[in-house]
């Protein structure tokens, strides 16, 4: 579905050339869901842009829906759905009216436009809604308005440009079901950008990870976080002093970090001590530390696992964590 191979982009700024992506070779296979992730200023957002057609690259190329972007950007359009950030219904037009423009605007007979808008209110739960003003409708209803307006051409490609930023929990579970309906329902390919780990994690067969302009890790979540991060293990011991503590942890292990415990607290204090070991595949390594401990002479009075993490990952590879991208 889609084909880069040497995808660069420079831009003249004053007397300085800045290289905004370097050279990306990139594929996506029909069917997949891919999340890309990047700090900003990465290259993803200029990366998405070539592969819809809406900027040309400065060198490589790139098929996208079997047509060249810069050869045939007017095909590439027409197969592909796009959702932003931003919403993309006019604040003072009706629901139905947005709908029926955008088959308009793909050049769609007005009896397939109207029965397609008709199709995706009632999938999308905006039934009832035809004659509503955009501006009229929550942020939930604006944004399954946003995911009806993408795919009014029924694209077999569908780019989504951080589709939940701003919802609630409750929004944010409910749009994805909806996406993922849509997604079974047409067999699309879909690309995601998203500031929410959570969502790459968990619906995504693979992400990319765009740095500098040029891609640092591709593979699915649970390879990148098996590669990539540890396991953190957090176990509370009693019976010996830091140095006998670090001796029981057995080889082959990473950092392995001991502080006092104070369980009214959670730090400091004479009750005990916390470890917390670094690992790969933690809840199997578990039992064999707290085997460790015992036979050491030391006491487990209790002990957790916490599971590599999407934002462990971001962090390892680019040294900046996605959240506090996103919040700035």
């Amino acid at each position: 579905m889609i084909r880069a191979r040497g995808l660069t982009k420079t831009f003249s700024r004053r007397k300085e050339v800045v290289e905004a992506v370097k050279g990306i070779d990139v594929d996506v296979a029909e069917g997949e869901l891919v999340a890309f992730l990047g700090p900003n200023g990465a290259g993803k957002s200029t990366t998405l842009r070539m592969l819809t057609s809406l900027l040309e690259p400065t060198a490589g190329e790139a098929q996208v829906a079997g047509y060249d972007v810069v050869a045939h950007p007017a095909q590439v359009r027409a197969r592909l759905g796009f959702i932003g950030q931003g919403n993309g219904g006019g604040f003072s037009y009706k629901v139905v009216d947005e709908l029926h423009n955008q088959g308009r605007f793909y050049g769609l007979a007005p009896a397939v436009y109207r029965e397609r808008a008709a199709d995706l209110m009632a999938a999308l739960e905006l039934s009832g809604l035809e004659k509503r003003a955009v501006q009229s409708l929550s942020g939930g209803q604006r944004r399954r308005l946003d995911v009806a307006l993408g795919l009014m051409n029924h694209p077999p490609l569908l780019f989504l440009d951080e589709p939940t930023t701003g919802l609630d929990p409750h929004s944010r579970a409910n749009l994805w079901e909806h996406i993922t309906a849509m997604r079974e329902r047409y067999g699309m390919t879909v690309v995601l950008t998203t500031h929410y780990l959570d969502e790459a994690d968990s619906m995504a067969e693979r992400v990319v990870v765009i740095d500098h302009g040029e891609i640092i890790a591709d593979a699915a979540p649970g390879v990148l976080k098996h590669e990539h991060a540890d396991d953190a293990l957090t176990l509370v011991v009693s019976g010996g002093d830091e140095p006998a503590v670090r001796a029981a942890v057995p080889d082959g292990f990473g950092e392995v970090v001991v502080f006092p415990h104070d369980p009214s607290t959670g730090s400091g204090g004479p009750d005990g001590l916390r470890v917390r070991v670094a690992t790969a595949r933690g809840a199997d390594a578990l039992p064999g530390v707290i085997e460790a401990f015992r036979l050491a002479g030391l006491t487990t009075t209790s002990a957790s696992v916490r599971q590599a993490s999407l934002d462990d990952v971001f962090l390892n590879l680019t040294g900046r964590s996605l959240r506090e991208e996103a919040a700035a």
